[in-house]
């Protein structure tokens, strides 16, 4: 928006000087490329929209067939994104972990039997890497962006070979799997299952980012239903 904002200033001030040289006509000389790339920016935003809703009917396949609880995929997301802020991550890599985060159950259509409640992370991990391989060879069928579908992929990854957006989604996931099976003490429960997993299973500095996002905004996930 900064350079759009800049590139429009620039233009008006261009168009004022041109208007005291040429007279009237260099309003429709210099308002038609504005109109054009207000155009483009109309239809990169539906096409953008689109691109997202398609992301989300995909998240909510395993909900409809059963193999996740409802509302599971949009919670990760949402936590996972807050995590990623708090990280640091920039913007267009907080989009990727947004869509890998909606879609990293998807693999789980490819099972003959649904895991219970969907809680991946109490498989063997290498159950967890092929549902995870499944779902991003799922991904990179649906044409979404090569880096979600290797976020998808990368999920069940030993964590110290896995890139940050794959740990956050990993720890978001188990934490929100946690804290629904764990009752009324779930939260903080299932926060010291992850610390203390932290020495191999899930990064360090991802789950004290999930702490310190959980302190700051009061976020608690509440259980499905």
């Amino acid at each position: 928006m900064l350079g759009i904002g800049s590139a429009v200033c620039a233009t008006g001030a261009v168009m004022a000087l041109a208007v005291a040289v040429v007279g009237l006509w260099a309003l429709p000389v210099f308002s038609l490329p504005l109109l054009l790339t207000q155009l483009s920016f109309r239809r990169y935003a539906a096409v953008r929209d689109t691109y997202r809703q398609t992301i989300a009917s995909l998240a909510r396949s395993t909900e409809i067939a059963g193999y996740t609880p409802a509302g599971h995929a949009r919670r990760v997301a949402a936590l996972c994104q807050a995590v990623g802020r708090d990280l640091g991550l920039s913007e267009p890599d907080l989009t990727v972990l947004e869509y890998a985060a909606l879609m990293h159950d998807i693999g789980q259509l490819s099972l003959v039997d649904p895991v219970p409640a969907g809680a991946t992370a109490t498989l063997p991990a290498e159950e967890q890497r092929r549902i995870a391989l499944l779902g991003g060879a799922v991904v990179r069928q649906t044409g979404v962006s090569p880096q979600v579908a290797a976020v998808v992929e990368r999920q069940a990854d030993p964590c110290r070979e896995q890139p940050l957006s794959a740990r956050i989604v990993r720890a978001v996931n188990a934490y929100e799997e946690k804290t629904r099976a764990g009752g009324p003490g779930g939260p903080l429960q299932a926060l010291e299952e992850l610390r203390l997993g932290t020495a191999g299973d899930y990064a360090p500095e991802v789950v004290e980012a999930l702490a310190r996002v959980l302190s700051r905004d009061c976020l608690t996930l509440p259980s499905a239903g």
